[in-house]
């Protein structure tokens, strides 16, 4: 699954997260995903919200346009960012990596 792809009017984009980190932080790309360090523990979801939060403040868009839509329970999850470009997302996120 490639990093970020269309669906739609929607982009989908794939992460890495590592938990327990000593700062929440962009850690460059992990093979086909976007790598985040995250100090979150991966217990009652705490880790997701980090990296929904994480997420909403590189892209400057409002939390409320990210969904996790697979990999509630995995290091690698996708994540929906609702009414955006891929060429949009790959702007904000390419000082990242």
């Amino acid at each position: 699954m490639p990093l970020l792809r269309q669906a739609g009017p929607d982009v989908l984009l794939t992460v890495h997260v590592q938990p327990r980190a000593a700062r929440d932080e962009v850690a460059g790309r992990r093979g086909e995903a976007l790598h985040l360090r995250l100090t979150a523990p991966p217990v009652g979801g705490a880790a997701n919200a980090a990296c929904l939060t994480l997420l909403a403040q590189l892209l400057a868009v409002p939390k409320a346009r990210l969904r996790l839509v697979a990999g509630p329970r995995s290091r690698t999850k996708v994540i929906r960012i609702a009414e955006a470009t891929v060429a949009e997302v790959a702007a904000h996120l390419t000082p990242h990596l």
